[in-house]
């Protein structure tokens, strides 16, 4: 295994280092205007919810030979997880990834209280995708996918759940039972270049 593969898969290793108790899951009706922070960089040690892990990978674990590195990084003077690297289609792959795993295998969180996702991002004028799996999703190539632009400075992107299409499965998205929400670099030929500074649930 090359040391770019390693670095991309070894993000499970940064986990201990990042996950601090930072808040619960939601299980009663948010408040109008609130926000649940997932994950927030901007401190020296970055605070993250219970059992809350970040990993890199790319399309190298199912024979594509995209190029990606995910760390952590201060750009444009904020704390940030960045990623980089090539996207390209070659060899049927096509994405590099930066994902948040909530919770261990088998786990679910419920974001049922919450009207959608809020990230902070810095891009390079580049379109990337969010990708949801719940509880729901059993093969690979299913998720619930949405589409945002990222300019190349720190900007706040709001995505309700009704933004997110499912692809390759029937089940409406459940969001009482998210696993992972994934930042990709995805299915076309670029340079990505993707930081994000938080991760909330906004009501």
């Amino acid at each position: 295994m090359n040391t770019e593969r390693r670095k991309l898969l070894g993000m499970a290793g940064l986990a201990p280092a990042l996950a601090l108790a930072g808040g619960k899951q939601a299980t009663a009706a948010a408040p109008a205007g609130s926000r649940l922070v997932l994950t927030d960089f901007q401190t020296p040690e970055p605070v993250m919810i219970d059992n809350c892990a970040w990993r890199g990978f790319s399309d190298r674990v199912m024979g594509g030979v995209s190029d990606g590195n995910v760390e952590a990084a201060t750009v444009a003077g904020k704390r940030s997880l960045r990623m980089t690297g090539r996207v390209t289609k070659e060899s049927g792959g096509g994405f590099i990834q930066m994902a948040m795993y909530l919770g261990g295998r088998g786990d679910a969180f419920d974001a049922s209280a919450y009207s959608g996702l809020e990230f902070l991002v810095y891009g390079n004028n580049e379109d990337y995708n969010i990708h949801i799996r719940t509880a729901d999703v059993r093969w690979h190539s299913q998720s619930y996918r949405a589409t945002f632009f990222a300019e190349p400075r720190w900007q706040t992107i709001r995505l309700p759940w009704s933004a997110f299409e499912p692809n390759q499965i029937e089940a409406p998205l459940d969001v009482a039972a998210i696993q992972r929400i994934g930042l990709l670099g995805w299915m076309r030929e670029f340079e990505a270049d993707l930081s994000v500074g938080e991760v909330a649930l906004y009501a």
